[in-house]
């Protein structure tokens, strides 16, 4: 089994005795039965720096992974994990650790920039809003050749807790013979959250990566933005998991992409 870290690295509020800002390196695994704290001068944060306190806090047990939520400790992070043979993973989930920082009352918010519009070239024929039973949806694509198949195990239904009668919400895109190219492109930006952002147009907003956000389609009709709001509404119901599935018509028989997802906390 693969060991998990989660890590941060960045300002902290706190100042040593000479009024010098401090960095603060957090790293905690999962279920924070492993928790690590260092601090140095902004003169010493540095990737070497960042390398030396991840080989004392792990002695002879380095990490296989470590989960970074924060783009400006991406970098350090990224080098430090080269230096060991550590895989460094942007990863928006790491709940252990932001919930450490809520608890030290230090900032986690990461301003995000506008979305942009799909490219193009990508977008599908049509679109619809659906639902799929917590307890059917996982078996239904367990058996079949999809190219684009992302469902982690830390989002199936009965690991959150999902009855299996929970009418989990989702968006099929039916993309035609772009469906491939366009389910290429949602797992290179690694998908997280498919949300519906009110406005003049509404629209539904991919959240990716760490920060970026891509309209996926915007739309006027009343009878739309009613569906969109139930499910917004569903998605409280499932503790935020939806799903994402892109297929080349709609005859239900072949997929190019499918994606389980959850909004953030």
């Amino acid at each position: 089994m693969s060991l998990v870290w989660q890590a941060d690295f960045y300002r902290s509020p706190q100042q040593d005795a000479t009024g010098q800002v401090l960095w603060e390196l957090l790293i905690c695994d999962a279920n924070r039965s492993f928790e690590y704290v260092a601090t140095c001068p902004q003169s010493e944060a540095n990737s070497s720096w960042v390398t030396a306190q991840i080989q004392q806090a792990a002695g002879e047990n380095l990490p296989d992974v470590i989960q970074v939520f924060r783009p400006q400790s991406l970098s350090l992070m990224e080098v430090a994990g080269r230096n060991l043979g550590i895989t460094v993973q942007p990863h928006r989930r790491t709940s252990a650790l932001k919930q450490w920082l809520r608890e030290k009352q230090y900032p986690l918010a990461i301003d995000k920039p506008p979305p942009a519009p799909l490219p193009d070239n990508l977008w599908g024929e049509e679109w619809r809003f659906a639902t799929i039973a917590a307890g059917d949806l996982v078996d239904l694509f367990s058996d079949r050749p999809i190219p684009i198949l992302s469902v982690p195990e830390s989002l199936q239904p009965i690991n959150l807790g999902l009855a299996s009668t929970v009418a989990v919400p989702g968006v099929v895109i039916y993309g035609g013979r772009r469906s491939l190219r366009l389910a290429q492109w949602i797992q290179q930006t690694h998908p997280v959250a498919l949300n519906y952002i009110a406005g003049a147009p509404d629209g539904l907003i991919l959240e990716a990566g760490l920060v970026d956000r891509w309209i996926v389609v915007t739309f006027e009709n009343a009878e739309v933005a009613t569906a969109a709001k139930a499910y917004e509404q569903r998605k409280q119901q499932s503790r935020g998991l939806h799903f994402l599935i892109v297929q080349p018509d709609d005859s239900g028989m072949t997929y190019s992409g499918v994606w389980l997802l959850q909004s953030e906390d």
